[in-house]
């Protein structure tokens, strides 16, 4: 079956959109330029099998072939199987943060695996503070995101203000263009929990906060809109 949805996946990419990929999230691994829809029809055998008979095993032999699409195709196969992302321990979800070098696989792994992994406590704090001391800016950006998972309704989170503001806190003095990113979708996801805490972070770190983080988020606060 592993086999049938790697044919699957080579007979849907499009060397074309697999170019332009690679101008929008450039990566070491290989793009076939697969589109989504197509990706998630390539994976639903898998999704099926796995929700009668969880095996990990399924997700690392996705995630390790080098191909960008079979890497969102393990963690959306975990985000699609509930009781399989519960089985993997610690170690496992930390494994899986391995070898992202694009805001594409860190934002799905940050939403889909870490951030709920963190939530229901397989991962600790001690680990995003990890990640957030990291030298790597995908791990540092991937701290950031797995915040994701605290505050938005569609990614399970009922929200937690105060975690989140202080991962946030940790990155307040970045420039890279990655993280600056990260850290407002971070903060603009807690307006709908906290505004007053958001506006008061803001304040407290005004001086350090890159211009981008503090516009949008002010946009946000006072629009609804990022960018109105």
């Amino acid at each position: 079956m592993i086999q049938a949805f790697f044919d699957g996946l080579a007979a849907s990419g499009d060397p074309a959109r697999a170019e332009h990929a690679l101008g929008y999230f450039p990566t070491a691994m290989r793009h076939l330029g697969v589109t989504t829809p197509r990706l998630r029809a390539c994976l639903q055998p898998l999704v099926r099998a796995q929700r009668a008979a969880p095996d990990a095993d399924v997700v690392f032999a996705l995630w390790s072939n080098g191909i960008f699409e079979a890497r969102q195709a393990a963690y959306q196969l975990l985000e699609s199987v509930p009781r399989l992302r519960r089985s993997l321990s610690r170690e496992a979800v930390l494994a899986l943060a391995a070898g992202n070098d694009n805001w594409c696989s860190v934002d799905t792994y940050g939403t889909y695996l870490a951030g709920p992994a963190w939530r229901e406590g397989v991962l600790t704090d001690a680990d995003i503070a990890a990640w957030s001391a990291s030298p790597d800016r995908w791990l540092r950006r991937t701290a950031i995101v797995s915040t994701i998972a605290l505050n938005i309704k569609a990614r399970g989170g009922r929200g937690d203000v105060p975690r989140t503001l202080a991962v946030c806190a940790r990155h307040v003095s970045e420039r890279d263009d990655m993280v600056q990113k990260g850290l407002s979708w971070a903060v603009r996801a807690c307006i709908e929990h906290d505004a007053e805490a958001v506006a008061e972070f803001l304040t407290e770190h005004d001086a350090a906060l890159a211009g981008r983080v503090k516009r949008e988020v002010r946009n946000k606060l006072r629009t609804g809109k990022k960018n109105p």
